[in-house]
């Protein structure tokens, strides 16, 4: 399989923001020092209109991530060829620095359903989802990065450890990653695994962009503590202290920050960028500790 190319130049290592409509007469009047901004694919897939005038004005001042959350790559059926067109329409019109999905499914015959699920780690679904991510690369023309999931339950069925999944999508395809670190906080908690170990293995030679979200808590039928994946709340002080371990093996790395329910005013996100961003600027220096010490 071949990977696309390009549609940009890279985003720049610094901490980015999710554009929301009600920030963007602030964002354009007084241009923060954010480093990029993400936009939802979906939300842009029209031919015109405010939406995209709006983000015409921003990608003329910021750099530009395309995150996708409804190509189902992980679905059994075909990808949407309409939905393809247009995410090749949108990718054609705007260049981002970065265009990313999630290892997820969403379609079930005909039918939408407005959830991320989870997927058995097995060869079946090993070959499928490489032969929908070589898709989308070819049609698109860019090259995808494919985020690790956040998940609440395990497939029995499941034979293939799911950062050697991942790592698999990469290799068979030429894709890269999309490292969330809430995410791997979440599945850890949920399933009693260690988040840390699980950064040490990561292949991180292939991740392109971070996230950080914040989560909400709770506990399931047994008591015990369960994390959903809410992007409702500020990053929490366990998933920066990931971040900061994580670093450590990436330096510094384009890193969004996500808060997409319960949005609040703008300064706020801004404070969360640049508590990303102080962690950011002192990564380099993490690295060479952790790389001395494994010396």
């Amino acid at each position: 399989m071949n990977t696309g190319t390009q549609s940009g130049e890279a985003l720049p290592a610094r901490a980015g923001l999710g554009l929301k409509p009600e920030h963007i007469d602030e964002i354009i009047a007084t241009e923060p020092d954010v480093g990029f901004f993400e936009v939802h694919a979906e939300n842009y897939m029209g031919d015109g209109g405010a939406p995209h005038r709006a983000l015409t004005a921003i990608t003329s001042r910021y750099p530009l991530s395309l995150h996708g959350v409804g190509l189902s790559i992980g679905a059994e059926r075909p990808l949407d060829k309409a939905h393809l067109a247009r995410l090749k329409a949108l990718v054609e019109r705007y260049r981002p620095q970065s265009f990313s999905e999630h290892l997820a499914w969403s379609t079930h015959e005909s039918g939408f359903l407005n959830d991320l699920l989870p997927l058995p780690y097995t060869k079946a679904t090993l070959e499928r989802v490489s032969a929908h991510v070589d898709a989308v690369q070819q049609t698109v023309g860019a090259r995808m990065l494919l985020e690790n999931p956040s998940t609440y339950i395990l497939f029995e069925d499941s034979v293939i450890d799911e950062i050697d999944f991942l790592e698999a999508i990469a290799e068979n395809t030429g894709c890269g990653l999309l490292l969330d670190v809430n995410n791997v906080m979440v599945s850890a908690v949920n399933h009693r695994l260690d988040a840390f170990a699980y950064i040490d293995r990561f292949p991180v030679e292939r991740v392109g962009e971070i996230h950080l979200a914040g989560y909400d808590e709770t506990v399931d039928g047994a008591g015990d503590r369960l994390l959903i994946d809410a992007h409702n709340s500020t990053v929490a002080d366990d998933v920066f202290a990931l971040y900061r371990h994580t670093l450590g093996r990436t330096g510094p790395v384009p890193t969004l920050i996500e808060w997409d329910n319960d949005v609040p005013a703008f300064p706020v996100l801004l404070a969360e960028a640049t508590h990303a961003n102080q962690m950011l600027d002192a990564a380099p220096h993490w690295r060479d500790v952790r790389v001395a010490r494994r010396a």
